[in-house]
């Protein structure tokens, strides 16, 4: 187990009081040594005893051996004996309202899925989506997970602030946040598959999408909010509002996100709606792009991976979800061989209910070998993927997703000399391919935000119990 020292006294009238100035004027440091460290940089650079040192909300330095013991600054000292230290993980692709729906339509493909669960979905509201969402953020960063994504595309009328309120939420767990502001306009009426009183209008949508980068996004290096444009998929948004809300993310200069070629019957619906396939009609519309990154595409052809590579198009693989839903499998090592930014994705927990990513690292190896051979994804590969190219997928590739000097400090400490995994030599291998490594320390922008296994920023049997409380509501609600 870790042993760290005690940390400064805060109350101590010598210290700074900025959080990370230290009694010398200098930045505060945490060192974590004495462990094996993946450092996911662009060599793969690995150190069986290595150390971090982390400045403010900065990595200052990584290394072989101890870190030197004159430092200054330094309020803790990590004893990272018996663990792996890697970059934290990174979500590239939830529905954190779903929370509350999970267990629902178990033997059903993704549209029957969808009918079933569209109408409850309808009835949610800002207190349902702050619980959900708290519950989403809480099982991911218990897990590992530094950074999360959402895509909440779901506004019924009068619901309250539904963006906010997940927003609200991760500032409170302290988690990095990339939230999409999503939509749909494409009702039955219209052909689409959602249910009419389930969407906006095409004005709305984009009216309110533009409002909530205006009051949230945040650009700087530093950000713990990025925000996103993110119409939901093919079959729930007409060409105009996917059109319009391409050109508003690059005017505002965020990045795009939706659904693509999930399943066989989506490929349908765009042919037989459209006239052509998904990723001609994405590129048709001003969806391909190096700012673009879409969730799933299960169902892609040569010729799409390679339309995919021209034009810097990243992928959200979510393997678990693609399982549930007996969607497919995604050809991921295709599109990596074709240098195709791939992250992966818990999605929503409707169709993932562990809702957590680090079991995902396994998962996906697992799904690949499966579909093509022993050499099909490795155990490296499948971290890249958890950590730098979820970073890559959401534009922050500079920022976080490795362990390098001057990169922000978001990195998790497995502990890797337990029951679970001590007769494991290789500790990557014993992180993907074992059972679910606990954690004894995952810092978020410089911050704890796990100890011991736990939350520090948050009640888990609090969270456990507000959630289950509005999953009820909502039950009561949609039945009656």
């Amino acid at each position: 187990m870790a042993a760290p020292e005690a940390p400064a006294d805060p109350a101590d009238p010598a210290r700074d009081p900025r959080p990370d100035v230290g009694r010398t004027g200098g930045p505060v440091r945490t060192v974590i040594e004495n462990c094996a460290v993946a450092t996911v940089d662009a060599q793969d650079t690995e150190y069986a005893s290595g150390h971090v040192v982390v400045a403010g909300n900065r990595v200052e330095s990584v290394g072989p051996g101890p870190a030197p013991a004159d430092l200054p600054g330094v309020i803790r000292r990590v004893d990272g004996t018996g663990h792996l230290l890697t970059p934290g993980l990174v979500n590239t692709h939830h529905h954190f309202y779903q929370w509350l729906t999970r267990g629902l339509a178990q033997d059903a493909g993704l549209f029957d899925w969808l009918v079933a669960l569209y109408p409850i979905w309808a009835r949610i509201d800002e207190p349902m989506v702050y619980e959900a969402a708290r519950g989403s953020l809480a099982m991911m960063a218990r897990g590992g997970v530094t950074t999360a994504m959402d895509h909440h595309y779901v506004f019924p009328h009068g619901a309250g602030d539904l963006f906010g309120a997940e927003i609200r939420a991760a500032r409170e767990l302290g988690v990095r946040f990339s939230p999409t502001r999503g939509s749909m306009d494409l009702g039955t009426a219209q052909g689409g598959l959602p249910p009419d009183f389930a969407v906006e209008t095409t004005e709305a949508a984009l009216t309110a999408t533009e409002s909530a980068i205006d009051a949230h996004h945040d650009p700087s290096f530093d950000s713990m909010l990025r925000v996103g444009v993110a119409p939901c998929s093919p079959f729930s948004v007409s060409t105009e509002l996917l059109r319009d809300a391409a050109t508003l993310a690059r005017r505002k200069g965020v990045r795009l996100h939706t659904h693509g070629s999930e399943t066989v019957q989506e490929e349908q619906f765009c042919k037989e709606t459209f006239g052509m396939a998904p990723t001609e009609y994405f590129e048709y519309t001003g969806w391909l792009g190096d700012d673009v990154w879409l969730a799933h595409c299960v169902h892609l052809g040569d010729a799409d991976i390679a339309a995919f590579a021209r034009t810097g198009t990243g992928v959200a693989h979510c393997p678990s979800s693609n399982a549930r839903l007996a969607a497919g499998t995604a050809r991921v090592p295709d599109l990596l061989r074709a240098g195709v930014p791939v992250g992966l994705g818990v999605d929503g927990t409707a169709s993932n209910e562990s809702g957590e990513l680090h079991t995902e690292l396994r998962t996906a190896l697992l799904v690949h070998r499966i579909a093509g051979g022993p050499d099909a994804l490795g155990a490296r590969q499948a971290l890249r993927m958890g950590t730098y190219g979820g970073a890559q997928v959401l534009g922050r590739g500079a920022e976080i997703g490795s362990l390098e000097p001057g990169k922000l400090a978001d990195l998790v400490l497995w502990r890797l000399d337990g029951i679970g995994h001590s007769t494991i030599a290789d500790p990557v291998a014993a992180l993907v391919l074992g059972a679910p490594a606990p954690i004894t320390l995952s810092l978020v922008n410089g911050v704890p935000v796990v100890e011991d296994g736990r939350l520090t920023t948050a009640d888990e049997e609090a969270i456990a119990r507000a959630a289950g409380e509005q999953a009820r509501r909502l039950a009561r609600i949609a039945s009656a």
